[in-house]
């Protein structure tokens, strides 16, 4: 195992935000079988370097990471891996990817191998490891609908374990393993796709789009992304910074009388680019972190922007929101400091 020393972490989060970390370790699957048997070696190697008695943190694209300072630690990169498929009854297979894998590159990969049902999550700039851990979703779809199994190190029990999706307690961007911080390292998650394309269109922002094939539907998602979001390549971000915050009735009924053409979806859940937007962020920048002027989800990095200020930024945001609505926000990215 290599271990490297004082490691700057700007190329691994998409925040763009320059921090270094003390340590930075990288976990490598290795040999053939079960995703615990491909694992246990680098598991061992990370006990014997006693990487776990100082503070870590298992890390995939960081794509959903704030950076506030340098870390005081170890990071434990989970490498890219591979992709497999075995079959699932008639209709279905089950594709199996290594945590390390990029999300997107699973979707283009089970598409090329004719199994869908998982193309309204293309380009999501995530691995396949913190798709679990936020359940990630997008346009109708969440990773919750697709995945079977997550197969995982369970460090209080120090044993591998096999999770079916019912026990992975999967909620609106939530899930066991972001209610246990430092407990579990995704190492493989099973998804069933299947072997007939139906496209899901349910999601309004794309009725209207192209799918006479799931590459057809799958190219026309990416664009519709791109189209509102920024490249991560061009300006850093973490994606939507914000949860649609969920309210009780009461708020519910209120805020539909003063706002009839309020967009809404169901279970109370509210669309908290619109009420950002409402509350004049949207396009605004305050230093070096702006509100992208295209959604107002999205905070991103004009150039060299530290994590303090981006938590300034979007603590700022929040308090308009509650002032203005009485509505509470909530981060969809996670600070780490």
């Amino acid at each position: 195992m290599t271990v490297l020393h004082n490691v700057s972490l700007l190329p691994y989060n998409t925040f763009g935000i320059d921090v270094s970390t003390e340590q930075l370790v990288e976990v490598k699957p290795s040999g053939s079988g079960s995703p615990a048997s491909r694992y246990a070696h680098a598991i061992e190697e990370l006990y014997e370097g006693r990487m776990f008695d100082r503070p870590y943190l298992v890390l995939g694209a960081g794509s959903n990471i704030v950076f506030t300072k340098d870390y005081h630690g170890t990071v434990i990169l989970m490498s890219k891996g591979g992709v497999n498929a075995s079959p699932l009854g008639e209709e279905a297979t089950l594709v199996s990817a290594d945590a390390g894998m990029l999300l997107d590159d699973v979707i283009q990969w089970s598409i090329e191998h004719d199994l869908y049902g998982i193309e309204n999550l293309s380009a999501i700039p995530g691995t396949v490891g913190a798709s679990v851990v936020q359940n990630v979703g997008a346009y109708g779809v969440e990773a919750k609908d697709v995945v079977y199994c997550v197969d995982a190190y369970d460090l209080k029990q120090k044993e591998f374990v096999t999770l079916k999706a019912e026990e992975c307690c999967f909620g609106y961007r939530d899930s066991i393993f972001k209610h246990n911080p430092g407990r579990y390292i995704v190492i493989n998650v099973s998804y069933r796709l299947f072997h007939t394309f139906r496209p899901n269109l349910a999601y309004q922002a794309i009725t209207s789009l192209p799918h006479s094939s799931a590459i057809e539907l799958r190219n026309a998602i990416i664009d519709l992304r791109w189209n509102k979001l920024p490249r991560p390549e061009v300006y850093g971000s973490a994606g939507s910074f914000f949860k649609n915050p969920i309210v009780d009735d009461a708020t519910y009924n209120a805020l539909l009388d003063r706002y009839p053409d309020m967009p809404r979806y169901p279970g109370n859940k509210l669309s908290a680019g619109w009420l950002i937007d409402k509350c004049g962020w949207k396009g605004r920048s305050v230093g070096r972190v702006g509100v992208w002027p295209k959604q107002a989800l999205v905070l991103y990095n004009l150039g060299g922007c530290t994590g303090a200020e981006v938590f300034e930024l979007s603590n700022a945001i929040a308090s308009d929101v509650k002032t203005k609505f009485d509505v509470a926000l909530q981060c969809e990215a996670i600070f780490v400091d």
